[in-house]
């Protein structure tokens, strides 16, 4: 038996990256999954069933969620892996790039919950998953845009489960480190920043979105059935705090 049997899900995002090793997880937990993305897969979707959308239409996103139940009768997991990284110093910020980084990484993410919650509510139980960061627990060089909308995911996540948990409705957020993607190859520039974020890392390498998908499982899934309001970190050790090389200096005294 899979983890996610008879359940259905949504997954935003569901192109390439994060999102997409979240689909063959979920799928190979038995899950029905409905992937949504505004660009056609990388990839073979596995002959799942795949949606374009873009998160920042409320119609739209309304209208997947309407087929979705009409076809399967339920909605019990929502993921919310869509997303932009935008980057560089408020001063040199287009307001336009602002903007849209918190239309889709928050706004976005409202309408993907906000859609969902009626047919939750209905059923009584339910999974939001949404996707965060750890730039939305802490700061980073040159990401003011995108901390600040993935800190309002996290809050908003929170306040998503404080004002759902009454009604069996668990929400939590997945906070990744820097994960290999094709989102984080397209928004470093030149320059050795993948060593130096590498190294920030307490493992000492990167993320695999196999990896984040595995966490985001663990949220979905019955195993985390006590487990809402969190915002959890899977980062390789890059939020446990500060390391200088100090370790290994004491260990060669």
């Amino acid at each position: 038996m899979g983890r996610l049997d008879a359940r259905v899900a949504h997954i935003t995002g569901a192109a390439s990256g994060i999102g997409a090793a979240c689909v063959d997880r979920f799928v190979a937990e038995g899950a029905t999954v409905i992937g949504t993305d505004i660009q056609e897969p990388l990839t073979d979707f596995s002959g799942e069933r795949f949606q374009l959308l873009d998160v920042r239409d409320e119609q739209a996103q309304q209208a997947v969620v309407d087929r979705i139940v009409g076809d399967h009768g339920r909605l019990d997991i929502v993921v919310t892996a869509a997303g932009v990284a935008v980057g560089g110093p408020v001063h040199l910020l287009d307001s336009s790039e602002w903007q849209r980084c918190q239309d889709i990484n928050v706004t976005g993410t409202m309408y993907s919950a906000k859609v969902a919650l009626p047919t939750m509510l209905a059923q009584k139980s339910g999974a939001i998953v949404t996707v965060a960061s750890v730039e939305g627990i802490e700061g980073c060089e040159g990401g003011s845009a995108y901390n600040a909308s993935k800190g309002a995911v996290i809050l908003l996540t929170k306040n998503l489960a404080c004002d759902y948990g009454r009604a069996g409705i668990r929400v939590n957020a997945l906070c990744p480190g820097f994960v290999d993607t094709p989102l984080l190859r397209g928004t470093l520039p030149d320059g050795d920043f993948k060593d130096a974020i590498t190294e920030q890392h307490k493992l000492g390498r990167l993320g695999r979105p196999d990896e984040l998908a595995a966490a985001a499982l663990f949220l979905a899934s019955d195993d985390a059935s006590f487990v809402s309001g969190v915002a959890l970190p899977v980062d390789g050790g890059y939020t446990a705090g500060h390391a200088y090389g100090l370790a290994q200096a004491f260990a060669q005294m």
